[in-house]
């Protein structure tokens, strides 16, 4: 079962936000971005302005199960990259370009 089939109050809040995000985002997300997003959406008055932080984690694991899935690509430099080897250095989280006849 994909992300995709997975109803939404199923699914993980990390990965609905990452799934969220790259729909409207043809050349991409920073995963800090998608983690600045749900500090957003769960913040408190009192929390500070790197809440953020505490979700990088979450957002980086959820992403790397669904590009495994396939159903998100992990972008460095533009390009795919394999889910299953180490991912080092700046990237991005994109929906996988449709297959090309």
């Amino acid at each position: 079962m994909t992300a995709e089939t997975t109803p939404p109050e199923d699914r993980d809040p990390a990965a609905q936000a990452v799934l969220d995000l790259t729909e409207h985002a043809p050349r991409g997300v920073r995963p800090e971005q998608v983690a600045q997003e749900m500090a957003e959406r769960y913040r408190k008055p009192k929390d500070g302005p790197n809440l953020w932080r505490k979700y990088m984690h979450a957002v980086r694991q959820e992403a790397l199960h669904l590009a495994r899935a396939g159903d998100i690509a992990i972008l460095r430099k533009g390009k795919p990259v394999d889910p299953h080897k180490p991912i080092k250095g700046l990237i991005k989280l994109a929906r996988p370009a449709p297959p090309s006849d």
